[in-house]
């Protein structure tokens, strides 16, 4: 990858969910969990988590580490782009992923939101009941 196409790779992920009334936390939480609902897009963000910021993946890499087709690999990384785990930046010929920045704290933060937060409902619910 160019340092110029390395240089784009650092798209940030918004945190306005975990200050958004819950049922948009949990919207952002269900499309999150989407993204990671398969065992291939789960390797995927493992191996681009796993991988120095300048080293940035193309199809290809990802093609060669796993067990699947191309086509397959690339349905794969357009479920990962849609649901905000991943970017693309083309650098011609090809294109070069990488997890959006902060991506894995805020996911972990989301669901422990979203989880805390069913978790004092159901105590205030006891509360009124007991």
């Amino acid at each position: 990858m160019t340092r110029k196409a390395a240089a784009k790779c650092n798209q940030r992920v918004t945190r306005k969910a975990l200050t958004a009334p819950m049922e948009e936390a949990r919207e952002a939480l269900a499309r999150f969990s989407k993204g990671l609902s398969h065992p291939a897009r789960v390797a995927i963000v493992a191996m681009l988590a796993n991988r120095p910021p300048e080293e940035k993946c193309v199809c290809g890499d990802i093609v060669d580490a796993l067990p699947l087709a191309q086509s397959t690999v690339s349905q794969h990384l357009k479920v990962l782009k849609e649901t905000g785990w991943i970017q693309g930046e083309i650098d011609r010929p090809r294109v070069c992923y990488c997890l959006i920045d902060g991506v894995l704290a805020y996911y972990s933060e989301l669901l422990r939101h979203c989880i805390h937060q069913v978790t004092d409902d159901e105590a205030q619910r006891s509360r009124k009941n007991g």
